[in-house]
């Protein structure tokens, strides 16, 4: 390889590299801002303000069809929300999008086996993702005011989100008082990211109407 290719195959590299950090930069900025920009709305179970709804994201299902330790984990905390007079009604947003995994339906039946009243339960079996269950449950549900259910390390993009599609948003760690982890440390920056452009440009949930999934088809 000649002086002159060999040059040019640096300066490209450089270059590479030098874009490589640039969109790095980008994306740890961009994260660190929505991370940080409704944190101070995180309070731990104890200080939770009195909101209509709490609102449950999913979190998969484990064998069987119950919901998985993480989803578990978020319904136990807004379970005891409501035995603690926080909340007066619990929206439970789920994925439904294929008929052998019914998140909400699943949620619903962990809530009711532990004594939650029905008349105390809102679905919403299109609730795909963390954006399309806030902006539905602002749009379809009504929801101005709530307590927002989730583990800590995907509370703060649930609360950038619900805050910027006008939800007066609070949110309680379903892991509270347990070890971070940094195991979605990186999916967590990457979303991030994807929930400030949804935000800016507004985007519409799959969904945009309709209680149920297949009301809303």
């Amino acid at each position: 390889m000649g002086r002159g290719k060999a040059s040019r195959v640096r300066r490209w590299v450089l270059t590479l590299l030098a874009m490589g950090l640039a969109v790095a930069v980008g994306v740890w900025a961009v994260s660190l801002y929505v991370e940080k920009r409704y944190a101070d709305r995180i309070l731990p179970r104890s200080e939770a303000p009195q909101k209509p709804v709490a609102i449950v994201y999913g979190a998969g299902l484990a064998p069987g069809g119950v919901p998985s330790p993480v989803l578990a984990q978020r319904l136990d905390a807004a379970i005891a929300l409501y035995r603690e007079g926080k909340v007066d009604t619990l929206l439970l947003s789920g994925d439904n999008s294929d008929r052998f995994h019914d998140e909400t339906r699943a949620m619903l039946h962990y809530v009711l086996e532990r004594g939650i009243p029905a008349s105390a339960v809102q679905e919403d079996d299109a609730g795909l993702s963390t954006y399309d269950s806030s902006v539905r449950a602002h749009t379809v549900f009504g929801v101005r005011e709530a307590v927002l259910v989730t583990q800590r390390f995907h509370l703060t993009r649930a609360l950038y989100i619900a805050n910027s599609v006008g939800i007066d948003a609070w949110g309680v760690a379903a892991d509270e008082g347990r070890p971070r982890t940094r195991r979605y440390a990186l999916r967590e920056a990457l979303s991030r990211v994807l929930a400030l452009g949804m935000v800016l440009a507004e985007a519409e949930p799959r969904y945009p109407s309709g209680r149920t999934l297949t009301g809303s088809r």
